[in-house]
């Protein structure tokens, strides 16, 4: 259970042992740490602590691709999760629910729309976001499924046409 910090921060002894395994390599400077970094990591390991090994194994690959991140992709993660905060309640749910299909998909059928995606000129990916973006529930599934039934050949035709009418 967090405890409240105050003025001072959190006191290293009033942390619980978990808490200081977890947060032990700050042990010798924790006192110099400012108190609201002090919570926001004791929160943290309260986190790490209640994770299941799955949830900790992929936690850890998720920082670790962080860690890797060029600065501009940073910048732009930060940007991306700024505005995915500053949508509607519903629309973040809605968003959510398709990552999770989308990562509960078989790699190869992941894997195909990806390539199907990165096929797309900037223009007819931002045209294709538009027009999802306008659409109902019902519509975008009325959408997909009439486009899986589409040879690869009838797709660039619709597309070409797509773009065609959008640009005018």
């Amino acid at each position: 259970m967090p405890l409240l910090a105050h003025a001072d921060g959190v006191n290293w002894q009033d942390l619980g042992e978990q808490e200081q395994k977890v947060l032990n390599r700050f042990a010798d400077r924790w006192d110099e740490i400012p108190a609201e970094r002090q919570s926001r990591l004791e929160r943290g390991a309260q986190r790490w602590i209640d994770m299941t090994p799955g949830e900790r194994a992929s936690a850890k690959k998720k920082l670790k691709r962080w860690r890797n991140m060029s600065e501009e992709q940073k910048t732009r993660v930060r940007k991306h999760y700024r505005q995915f905060r500053n949508l509607p309640p519903g629309e973040r749910r809605r968003l959510r629910k398709m990552r999770q299909r989308f990562t509960e998909m078989p790699a190869e059928r992941r894997a195909a729309i990806i390539r199907q995606w990165k096929s797309l000129s900037r223009d007819e990916r931002t045209a294709v976001r538009n027009e999802l973006r306008g659409m109902s529930a019902s519509e975008r599934r009325q959408f997909r499924n009439k486009w899986r039934r589409l040879s690869p050949a009838e797709r660039r035709e619709r597309r070409r046409g797509f773009l065609h009418k959008r640009s005018r």
